[in-house]
C-alpha cells in the first residue's frame, strides 16, 4: 500500500469518526458565520403567512447583525420560496444543505418538516424550527432536531379548555361545547385534545362536527347545532373560512352560542372577518398581539418595520412566530458557542433543551422553557368592538 494511499484511508475514517460536522468550524474559536436557512411558503395558497415569516425571519437577523450577531459571529439568511408544496420544499432544503451548510433551517409545516427529517439528520448540523404544531414532531426518535416555537395544537385546546373550566366554576353554569373541527392535522389532533380536557374538567360536548378546511357547504351541519343547542361552538382548523359563513348561518338559526378558536384561528383575518358581521371571537394566542405595548421585544418589532417597512399595516402572528423561532435558533447558537462547543446537532439539541426561564422579551408573557422542545403557555383573547382588537381574557397560563 502506498503512502498516499494510507493518508488517503487515514483521512477518510477520521471523516467517519467525526460524522457529519467534520466541515463545520469551531464556532467558538473563530468568527465564521451562523447560516439561518429557511423554506417559506412565499406564494400559493400560505403566501400570506410565508410573505410574513421571510420578512419576520429576515428582519431580525438584519436587526441581530446590527447589535453584533451572536458574540461577534455575523448571521447570514437564505431564504427561499416552498410554495408550501412538499416536493418543492424538499428540493430547496436539499439544495441548500449542500450548498450553503446552515446550521438552522425554518420549515412551513408538518409535511415539510416530515419529508425532510432523514436528510437533515443525516448532516448531523442541523437543527430546524417552523410553522407546524404538530405533537407528532416532538418524537425525539424520528425528529431530535426538531422544536416548536409554541405550545402543540393539543396543548393550545388544553389552554383553551382550562379557561372555559375556570370560568363554569367560578359562575356555577357549565356550558355545553360543540366542536367543528377540519379533518386536517390542526383539526385533528386538537379535536383528540379538546375532548379529552372536556372530559377531565366535566365540560358536555353536546355535537362533534368534521368538515373539509375548505369548499364546504355548512347548512347542514348548523342544522346539528340548532338541534344540539350549544353555549359555545369552537372551530379549530381553519385560518379563516369557513368560520364566517358557518358563524352567519348559525345566527340566523337563532344559535347565540360563544365563538371560540386558537393559534392561527384567532389571527387578524380571523378577528376581522367576524367583527364585519359584529360577532366577538375569543380565543388562545400563544403570543402576544402586535399592537401589545408591555412587551419589550414587540416594540422593537415594531419599531423595526416601520423603519424598514412604513407600508406594513399590522403584524401578524405568522410574523411573530418566525421573528421568535429567529430568537431561538440565536440563542441556540449562543449557548453552544459560550460551551465552546461546535454547531453539531447533539450540541445544540443539548443547548436547546437548558432553555428554561428564557426571557423572551415579553413576547410569550410567561418565561419560557424549551426542554421539551415547545413553549406550552398562552393566553386567552377576546375581541373588544371599541378598540377593534383582541384584548386579554385571561392571565397566562401553562399546561
Amino acid at each position: 500500500m502506498t503512502r498516499n494511499r494510507r493518508q488517503v484511508l487515514k483521512t477518510a475514517g477520521a471523516t467517519a469518526l467525526l460524522g457529519a460536522s467534520a466541515w463545520r468550524p469551531a464556532f467558538a474559536k473563530d468568527k465564521a458565520d451562523i447560516v439561518i436557512g429557511a423554506a417559506h411558503p412565499m406564494t400559493g395558497f400560505m403566501s400570506f403567512a410565508g410573505v410574513a415569516s421571510n420578512y419576520a425571519m429576515g428582519d431580525y437577523i438584519n436587526w441581530r447583525n446590527q447589535s453584533g450577531g451572536v458574540l461577534g459571529h455575523k448571521i447570514r439568511y437564505v431564504g427561499e420560496d416552498s410554495a408550501y408544496k412538499v416536493d418543492q420544499g424538499v428540493a430547496v432544503v436539499k439544495k441548500m444543505i449542500a450548498s450553503e451548510k446552515p446550521s438552522f433551517i425554518f420549515l412551513d409545516g408538518s409535511p415539510l418538516s416530515k419529508a425532510v427529517a432523514r436528510d437533515v439528520l443525516a448532516t448531523g448540523t442541523v437543527m430546524t424550527g417552523g410553522f407546524s404544531s404538530s405533537e407528532a414532531l416532538l418524537d425525539q426518535t424520528l425528529y431530535p432536531h426538531h422544536f416548536l416555537s409554541g405550545p402543540t395544537f393539543g396543548a393550545t385546546c388544553q389552554i383553551l379548555m382550562e379557561y372555559i373550566g375556570r370560568i363554569a366554576k367560578a359562575s356555577g353554569n357549565v356550558p355545553k361545547i360543540a366542536l367543528v373541527t377540519s379533518d386536517q392535522e390542526w383539526g385533528t389532533e386538537s379535536n383528540f385534545h379538546l375532548k379529552a380536557r372536556a372530559e377531565k374538567l366535566g365540560l358536555p360536548i353536546v355535537q362533534d362536527i368534521v368538515t373539509k378546511p375548505t369548499g364546504v357547504d355548512v347548512t347542514s351541519e348548523v342544522a346539528k347545532l340548532r338541534r344540539s343547542k350549544p353555549d359555545i361552538v369552537i372551530f379549530q382548523g381553519y385560518i379563516m373560512n369557513p368560520v364566517p359563513e358557518f358563524v352567519r348561518q348559525m345566527r340566523e338559526a337563532g344559535i347565540n352560542a360563544q365563538v371560540m378558536s386558537t393559534t392561527y384561528g384567532v389571527d387578524r383575518i380571523m378577528y376581522d372577518a367576524l367583527a364585519k358581521n359584529g360577532e366577538r371571537l375569543t380565543g388562545v394566542m400563544p403570543y402576544r398581539y402586535g399592537y401589545d405595548t408591555d412587551s419589550k421585544m414587540m416594540t422593537t418589532m415594531r419599531e423595526y418595520v416601520a423603519k424598514v417597512r412604513p407600508q406594513q399595516e399590522s403584524i401578524s402572528l405568522f410574523y411573530i412566530h418566525a421573528w421568535l423561532t429567529g430568537m431561538i435558533f440565536c440563542e441556540v447558537a449562543e449557548r453552544c458557542i459560550k460551551a465552546n462547543k461546535n454547531l453539531t446537532l447533539p450540541n445544540m439539541k443539548a443547548a436547546l433543551e437548558s432553555i428554561k426561564d428564557w426571557d423572551t422579551g415579553g413576547l410569550t408573557g410567561l418565561l419560557a422553557d424549551l426542554s421539551t422542545h415547545q413553549i406550552k403557555s398562552g393566553r386567552v383573547y377576546s375581541y373588544d368592538p371599541a378598540s377593534k382588537r383582541m384584548e386579554p381574557a385571561s392571565g397566562w397560563i401553562r399546561v
